[in-house]
């Protein structure tokens, strides 16, 4: 039998440190069956260490394992298993190189302001690491997430308990976003209709012309846009709503991607720090200029550089901060206990990760008292805001939703070849004067131009004609498979949805849509259609872009299972092979740090249990490799008695965590291969090890427990040791014998 390599990527925070526990028994019981796991460090600290060879030792050295899994991609033989990993802020690339550093690392320091060649050379390097550097190189493929049928059973019969009633004296909360000046208001699409290249050039008033991206390729029928943020709108539009916050008693929190959307949501963020904090700022703007603070990196960047300054300046300018604070509306908290505001850092409040929790707290957010409080939601571009502001609407009329009822919302995302990454790469820039920012093909003609003034935000994307074929196939598949209908979100009063549409409607007949019940609708309207289907408890498909995508695959997984991580999410490879998504990370910094002070890793792997499930089974059916659909179908059965048994790990401290979550997995897992009569060979194989477990399971369940209450040592954060990671993952011994003897 042909083995079949599956690779596992090595990532980071908690489902780093829970791939410690749970990959041991993944191989151990895919041991002579043809299956191989091989893992593949895609870490941010494993990318930068990748990004400078030639700094370090050949023992520091590790081969650049992104690209190497890029190529894996775009071949049949792709099978990935992508577990969620940073994607990095300036702030969290800062601390990573600290931290690489501080280990004996010869990686250079991150020049924020380059002022020599080589500074920008340094910096643009970097830029391979920031933002989301993984998923555009990974997703050769249109993304179909849902909620596996056993795990949304199981969420049914067994609700989460995070619901929190909107208030009965009725809500304030609103989305605040722009009315003009924005993304949405100045896109500009277009449709190529042969193969070129073109340059991005701004034009200065005066007519000179300075090139911003050289070359970058076009294909037939490939969608490309342009749209502008303008920087006063922008400033003015965040000065209406603290006003309006602090008039109205209400929380300003700011709601933006500066991880997803690296070069443009971090200018976004530092616009309302500067307003909010705009006496002070302007006050000492020399003082902080001299230290090198970067208000796009938060208020926390800020806070940090005052120790450059003598004691009585910096006394003045944290006052001068202070009073801001007093004159302003309250933030919303990330950690009241800290004082950590919605402003201190970019990456601390994800739009796709934070807007859910609003609406599961009853519209609300936490104060300075660490209370629940009505807030104004601050999304200034009005691409996505409008579907926010509806689900408001929606709790304020009918209250909140009851997970043991409601229906599901899953998602078929145009994500393939790059598509649709706003504000992010090499695309986006900040418009250098008054002038226009035009893109122009090799024949000289200009095929989009936007007006845009000083400090003004451009950003072009490009979403390939391939990918949009096969995105709408996968959604025709999926309408059939399920039968339930299929919502194309798309406004045709926005430039680049306009094109889509025109896409969708020429390649649906392509396709059997018999029966099928498949509209196209703008956001706001889409989302109207799924909450009214959701009340009563039927399901929806939602056919979406990238950004949307991102957005509504943790939006209703977290009000329907508590969590998105628990989401199944399968990418169909265009050349063949398959992508499994593991879930989404967002949580995953509070899951290390609760780890790190008491030892409890609540992280629950779910995600990566039913993702190997339909990894075994491209094996099976590529390879031919019976043995590979067995493990498929047992482990399906384990899972679903995972969930009938409530294995997954709690949120305090004592009690089961992800260790002893997967030690229940390898249980349940061990009992059906061992009770199956299909392979003789594995159920005698097997049966010894489910009696082992079986026998122990008080014995290896109080050694796991004996691990909690005090502090970890895990080398490091960013890039821990694994030697300690191992230590702390695989702390009973009785377990891990068991498990190395297979």
């Amino acid at each position: 039998m042909a083995s079949a390599k599956i690779i596992w990527t090595q990532i980071d925070e908690a489902p780093a440190l829970a791939t410690f526990s749970l990959l041991p028994i993944v191989k151990a019981y895919t041991k002579g069956t043809g299956v191989e796991i091989e893992t593949s460090d895609i870490s941010l600290a494993g990318r930068i260490i990748a990004n400078f060879p030639e700094n370090l030792t050949e023992e520091q050295r590790i081969a650049d394992h992104l690209a190497e899994l890029g190529s894996l991609a775009k071949s049949p033989q792709g099978n990935i298993i992508k577990l969620p990993n940073i994607s990095a802020s300036i702030p969290q690339l800062q601390a990573a190189i600290k931290e690489l550093q501080d280990q004996g690392y010869d990686i250079p320091d991150y020049p924020e302001e380059p002022r020599t060649e080589a500074e920008k050379q340094l910096q643009a390097r970097f830029a391979k690491v920031l933002g989301s550097a993984v998923n555009p190189v990974l997703r050769e493929g249109n993304s179909d997430r849902r909620a596996a049928t056993s795990v949304k059973t199981f969420a049914q019969k067994n609700p989460h308990k995070m619901m929190k009633d909107w208030p009965e004296s009725g809500s304030k909360t609103r989305v605040a976003h722009m009315a003009s000046g924005d993304f949405y208001g100045s896109e500009k699409s277009a449709t190529v209709s042969a193969p070129t290249n073109v340059r991005i050039e701004f034009v200065a008033a005066d007519g000179s012309v300075s090139p911003l991206k050289e070359k970058l390729a076009l294909l037939t029928g490939e969608v490309i846009d342009s749209a502008v943020m303008n920087a006063g709108a922008l400033r003015a539009f965040y000065a209406k709503q603290i006003a309006a916050a602090k008039r109205d008693g209400l929380l300003l929190s700011l709601h933006l991607k500066a991880t997803m959307m690296k070069v443009s949501d971090p200018i976004m963020f530092g616009h309302c720090v500067s307003v909010y904090f705009k006496d002070a700022l302007e006050k000492h703007a020399e003082s902080l200029a001299g230290i090198g603070a970067n208000v796009n990196n938060g208020l926390a960047d800020i806070l940090d550089k005052l120790d450059r300054l003598p004691a009585e300046k910096k006394a003045e300018i944290e006052a001068d901060i202070a009073a801001c604070y007093e004159n302003g509306p309250d933030l919303a908290m990330v950690d009241s206990r800290k004082g950590i505001t919605n402003l201190h850092v970019p990456n601390n409040v994800i739009i796709d990760a934070s807007m859910p929790v609003v609406v599961r707290d009853g519209g609300r957010m936490r104060n300075k008292n660490d209370g629940l409080q009505d807030t104004i939601a601050v999304i200034p571009d009005r691409c996505y805001a409008t579907m926010y502001q509806a689900i408001i609407e929606d709790c304020q009329a009918h209250g909140q939703f009851d997970p043991s009822t409601m229906g599901s919302v899953s998602n078929v995302g145009l994500m393939a070849k790059k598509a649709e990454e706003y504000g992010s790469h090499d695309k986006t820039f900040t418009a250098p004067g008054n002038g226009t920012i035009r893109v122009v093909d090799d024949s000289g003609q200009t095929l989009l131009e936007q007006k845009v003034e000083e400090g003004d935000i451009f950003r072009m994307c490009q979403t390939k004609d391939e990918a949009i074929r096969d995105w709408v196939k996968l959604g025709v598949t999926r309408a059939r498979a399920t039968g339930a209908p299929a919502i194309v979100w798309l406004d045709e009063n926005r430039g680049h949805d306009s094109e889509i549409i025109k896409k969708v409607k020429a390649y649906l007949p392509d396709h059997d849509t018999s029966s099928l019940e498949i509209h196209i609708k703008k956001p706001v309207d889409a989302m109207r259609f799924s909450l009214e289907r959701i009340r009563r408890g039927e399901d929806t498909i939602s056919v979406t872009g990238n950004v949307l995508r991102d957005y509504l695959t943790d939006l209703f997984p977290i009000l329907e299972l508590g969590t998105s991580a628990r989401m199944l999410s399968i990418v169909p490879l265009l050349n063949g092979g398959g992508l499994f998504e593991t879930g989404a990370g967002g949580s995953a910094p509070k899951h290390v740090q609760q780890f790190l002070y008491e030892g409890h890793l609540r992280w629950d792997s779910l995600g990566e249990y039913c993702a190997l499930v339909p990894s075994f089974e491209l094996i099976a059916s590529t390879n031919q490799n019976a043995t590979a659909a067995l493990l498929a179908k047992t482990l399906d059965e384990a899972i679903g008695k995972y969930l009938e048994n409530a294995r997954y790990p709690s949120r305090k401290v004592n009690e089961i965590d992800n260790r002893g979550s997967s030690f229940y997995l390898a249980l349940y897992w061990a009992q059906t291969l061992a009770a199956q009569s299909e392979d003789a060979g594995m159920s005698t194989k097997f049966k010894p090890v489910a009696q082992a477990l079986a026998e122990h399971e008080a014995t290896i369940t109080s050694e796991l427990l004996a691990a909690q209450g005090a502090g970890q040592d895990i080398g490091g954060y960013y890039h821990p040791d694994p030697v300690l990671c191992t230590k702390a993952m695989r702390p009973s011994a009785t377990f891990n014998a068991i498990i190395d003897a297979i």
